[in-house]
């Protein structure tokens, strides 16, 4: 019997179609860790929320963000995104600016009144948390999502911790921060302010908590043994920085020299200049690629005005003046001094050398181990004594607020879960989607939004917010360029691109499945995947 050239047959219609007995490697889809995820030190969902944004749905973006942090608007203005340095979009063109929209988020949510929703049921356990800066009001606020009545003891007569009197005004406005700190005690969260904690054993005792949470920020400044006139004036920058938050502002004179080469320093001298000095000098032993500082805090105190003085260690501080040593950098790239000096005008000396933790409330406490100035605690963030959790600056770790956000997020799990007799495990990390792993050809260049700067004249007067947000456009384009990495967007391009049609599409947001009977393993969808979220793996005998 003649046949006509050209039948064509739908997908199973035929048996002779079934090629999957040729394969030799199969296709899956897999989910992939994305490499700002896993750099974010708050454990902050990223790529999910900037889903969410990206489709313009700015309530559920917020909400799947605070899911891990409850403070975006805040953090979108102090955190140093280590997320964005991690970004792959950076191979092609520049970082996704997660920052920014994570701002631009919280400041949606202040702008709206949207609220945290109180926990279902409550446990009908009481948790302590000393300190209400950033690590503070994280575990209270996860803690309270869990169903605990959580009770802040804060010494301070405002909440924030060093967000408040460490962070200037030009960086992080008060009102954008009560907001966030008001919308957790709203939820149910017990604030006491002007309340210090002496002895934590006898807190937890006479306020019948069943565990604790210490959060005590790094408030004290270290000093350096630097000889002094009797007229001369020194002082350090962390007092500087909480005075600011009183109604009688420091009288630094026209002259300052800040001691010191981190991000305190940086903030002290550009306070300095808002406070009418018309020299601000950093000066530090090393040289500025050796800086702490980030390099854009720098850079923002070069454009006001701040001078930078390399290689150079202070000496012997009087009335009006200071000596100056010039240091030089051995080869291993330590400073050495050169016997050389000179002297500097100053009125006034800053001393931004770092701060200590008052860890007195720890004292008579059996179990506990402290060294180099801090509280050690095991994997589950709890210290030598039983019940007793802590976090932020007074553990070992990097003294950011992200960090210390994290840990707040992190002791809550482990204090909800040692709370009901368990132990609380992570999930497993995926395997990272690196670079390598996408295909960068679909993706046409679309350089990063660049903040709008407060003029330059008026950042040298007042304390006006330097750094701007996004507006809603440019917030919806910034979501817009996140790449997903290693995460499945239903581009439909493995469902239009197999050659098999063994690509089943399941319908909006449930990605595809493949139909094996059909697929012959020739490894098209795994290349032609964007976002590298299918693999090839060998075949199953």
């Amino acid at each position: 019997m003649d046949h006509p050239f050209g039948i064509s047959l739908d997908v199973g219609t035929s048996l002779a179609n079934h090629t999957g007995s040729w394969r030799t490697s199969r296709p899956v889809y897999v989910d992939r860790l994305p490499p700002c995820n896993n750099a974010c030190p708050a454990g902050e969902n990223i790529q999910a929320w900037l889903f969410h944004a990206e489709s313009g749905d700015y309530e559920k973006a917020w909400r799947t963000l605070t899911l891990d942090n409850p403070l975006p608007a805040t953090m979108g203005r102090v955190c140093y995104h280590p997320c964005e340095g991690a970004c792959n979009r950076a191979q092609i063109d520049t970082a996704v600016g997660i920052n920014s929209v994570e701002r631009f988020l919280g400041d949606e949510a202040i702008k709206h009144g949207w609220s945290f929703e109180p926990p279902a049921k409550e446990s009908g356990k009481r948790v302590l948390v000393v300190g209400a800066g950033p690590s503070g009001l994280s575990a209270a606020y996860h803690l309270r999502r869990l169903g605990h009545a959580v009770e802040i003891h804060e010494a301070g007569p405002f909440a924030g911790g060093m967000m408040r009197f460490g962070i200037p005004k030009y960086r992080l406005p008060r009102e954008v921060l009560e907001a966030e700190v008001r919308r957790i005690t709203d939820m149910g969260v017990t604030l006491k302010l002007d309340r210090k904690v002496d002895k934590i054993d006898a807190a937890v005792t006479a306020g019948r908590f069943d565990a604790a949470f210490l959060a005590v920020g790094a408030h004290i400044g270290k000093r350096a043994y630097i000889p002094a006139g009797a007229a001369a004036k020194v002082l350090d920058a962390v007092t500087l920085l909480r005075s600011m938050e009183g109604e009688e502002k420091p009288l630094l004179g026209r002259r300052v020299v800040v001691y010191g080469g981190g991000n305190t320093a940086i903030d002290a001298a550009r306070t300095a200049k808002r406070l009418g000095a018309t020299e601000a000098i950093i000066v530090y032993r090393r040289t500025r690629d050796r800086m702490p500082a980030h390099d854009f805090e720098v850079e923002e105190a070069l454009q006001e005005g701040v001078m930078m003085k390399w290689l150079s260690t202070i000496k012997r501080v009087e009335e009006g003046e200071l000596t100056v040593e010039k240091m030089k950098l051995d080869d291993k790239g330590f400073p050495q001094p050169t016997g050389e000096f000179e002297t500097l005008a100053a009125d006034s000396l800053v001393l931004a050398l770092g701060q200590d933790v008052d860890l007195s409330l720890l004292e008579g406490v059996p179990g506990l181990e402290i060294k180099d100035g801090v509280v050690q605690v095991g994997p589950n963030m709890m210290t030598g004594h039983p019940g007793v959790f802590a976090g932020g600056d007074m553990v070992p770790s990097e003294r950011t607020v992200t960090v210390a956000v994290g840990h707040g997020k992190k002791a809550a799990r482990h204090i909800d879960a040692w709370l009901r007799g368990e132990t609380y495990a992570p999930a497993p990390k995926h395997e990272l989607a690196t670079f390598d792993k996408l295909n960068d050809w679909y993706y046409a260049d679309a350089p990063k939004t660049v903040r709008p700067t407060l003029d330059l004249a008026r950042r040298k007067s007042t304390f006006e917010e330097v750094q701007k947000g996004l507006d809603e456009t440019n917030a919806l384009y910034e979501a817009r360029r996140c790449l997903s990495c290693g995460n499945c967007f239903e581009c439909d391009n493995c469902y239009g691109i197999c050659p098999d049609n063994a690509v089943i599409k399941l319908g909006p947001g449930n990605r595809f499945r493949f139909n094996y009977d059909y697929c012959k393993g020739c490894g098209v969808c795994a290349q032609e995947c964007p976002c590298g979220a299918i693999a090839m793996v060998p075949e199953e005998i």
